[in-house]
């Protein structure tokens, strides 16, 4: 069997509300991924500006882009230049008053290889998404690159482990999770710790269950609560890529701007599933009770 190997970048960055030099330093950081040998690099969400949805304002929805718009045509044009395929995510402004949260990727010709809307929109205190975008209404389907076929998700999709499973039985190649995640600093030590440690156990697992690679990208520093209500987010970095059995291939810093290359292997899934051939024994006759909310005894 030929090894399929992919140069995989992560780029781990601090965001200001300066979404020009946000987006301007990313672009270095991209720059440098692929002049390090990158040929697939993936961006955290959200990354042109703050995590806004730290409060609820209908002023923030200003902060929203046209698919495709200035913005993306930005990162499109980024892909074609340097020949790289590039995961993007964006506040994306749908029609007047109806807002998604989308991922995109541009291949390396700069053409849009396809899309995702974020399926799972949580609502906490901090993480008010809800309150912004309407959940996503594209499923759950792999984008198809010239480097590979992307399963695609974003953020709280990554605690769903239907989520991984049903981008890995439609054939994606590896799972990608954009994200923005991070501690409150009023929380105690130890518990900001067990929240980390769960975030990277349960993505490794996703990639244990379904002998995949995953891509897990989130951004670092600290950000204020606007609205005062919250002590705000300090990002935990961590950002990770992880193989088919859920070991590290590379990780970043708790807490600095990282841009990471590694070197991923997409054929050593066909190895794995052969040793641990989770898909062959799935009782797929026994599982409907998944498309219930919850089963009463």
């Amino acid at each position: 069997m030929k090894e399929k190997i992919l140069a995989t970048a992560l780029i781990q960055q601090h965001n200001t509300a300066d979404v020009a030099d946000n987006r301007r330093r990313l672009a270095e950081k991209i720059r440098r991924a692929a002049a390090a040998g990158a040929r697939l690099i993936v961006n955290q969400e959200l990354h042109d500006t703050l995590y806004f949805c730290q409060c609820e304002d209908v002023d923030l929805c200003d902060l929203a882009v046209d698919i495709p718009s200035e913005a993306t045509s930005f990162y499109a044009s980024l892909a074609g230049e340097l020949g790289v395929v590039i995961v993007c995510s964006f506040f994306e402004r749908r029609a007047p008053g109806l807002y998604h949260n989308i991922a995109l990727v541009f291949d390396a010709d700069g053409s849009l290889a396809g899309s995702y809307r974020k399926m799972h929109i949580p609502d906490d205190p901090g993480f008010y998404e809800k309150f912004y975008f309407a959940p996503g209404d594209m499923g759950f389907r792999p984008i198809d690159t010239s480097v590979g076929r992307l399963g695609v998700l974003v953020c709280w999709d990554q605690w769903y482990p239907e989520a991984a499973r049903l981008m890995a039985l439609a054939g994606a190649e590896m799972l990608i999770y954009p994200t923005a995640i991070g501690w409150n600093p009023e929380d105690a030590v130890d518990e900001q710790e067990r929240q980390r440690e769960a975030w990277i156990t349960v993505q490794r697992g996703h990639a244990v269950a379904n002998g995949v690679p995953v891509v897990a990208v989130n951004r670092v520093g600290f950000e204020p609560d606007p609205s005062g209500v919250t002590s705000g987010i300090n990002f935990w970095g961590s950002s990770f890529i992880a193989g088919p059995q859920g070991e590290f291939l590379a990780q970043a810093s708790v807490d600095d701007e990282a841009v990471v290359v590694t070197e991923v292997s997409l054929s050593r899934s066909e190895q794995v599933r052969r040793w641990w051939p989770f898909l062959r024994d799935r009782r797929i006759d026994a599982y409907s009770g998944l498309t219930r909310r919850f089963i009463d005894s």
